[in-house]
Order: C-alpha cells, then sequence, then structure tokens
C-alpha cells in the first residue's frame, strides 16, 4: 500500500452531484470512483496511487498539499491535479485556490 497525504473525511452521498453533498466527496460512490479513474488515465497517474487522491477528495475545499521539490512519487501536485480533474469531471470544481 503505498503511502500518502492523509486527511479529510467523508460521508453517504445525496446532494448537488453523487457523491457529493455540503463540500464533501463520499469516494465510495461509483460516480466518483469513475471519475477517478479517468483522471488518473488522463494524468497518467497509476490505479495504484488512487487512494492517496482519496483524502483531498473528501475535503475538496480543504488545504492541500504542495510540491515540496523533493523528488517524491506520486509527487503531490500530481494528487492534486488528479483530484482537480475528478471534481472537474463530476461537475464540481474546487473553487478554492491550488
Amino acid at each position: 500500500m503505498p503511502s500518502c497525504w492523509e486527511g479529510g473525511r467523508g460521508f453517504m452521498a445525496g446532494g448537488v452531484a453523487s457523491g457529493y453533498t455540503l463540500g464533501v466527496t463520499d469516494v465510495r460512490d461509483p460516480h466518483v470512483q469513475d471519475a477517478l479513474r479517468q483522471a488518473c488515465d488522463e494524468l497518467g497517474l497509476p490505479l495504484t496511487y488512487r487512494g492517496c487522491v482519496h483524502p483531498l477528495l473528501r475535503d475538496p475545499e480543504g488545504e492541500w498539499p504542495q510540491c515540496c521539490g523533493g523528488g517524491c512519487y506520486p509527487c503531490a501536485q500530481t494528487l492534486v491535479d488528479v483530484a482537480v480533474r475528478t471534481l472537474e469531471l463530476l461537475g464540481t470544481p474546487r473553487t478554492s485556490p491550488v
């Protein structure tokens, strides 16, 4: 299991878009998983690392990590890019600055 940035909590969907409620994304929702798979494919993040994006999706307007410049894999910026794209695909784009 890859190590990744931790944070956020999710709960069941039922709001504006499937898998999205009151600013919290339910990463278990099939629509969220489909959007995450597509975002990973588009941005070249291996699916084995998609769990590293879950904390970002659970707190889509929260404080997200930045690249440290240390050559980490996956880079925090890649995880952020995938999360941003996933939210766009869900029709619930991030409004806070990244």
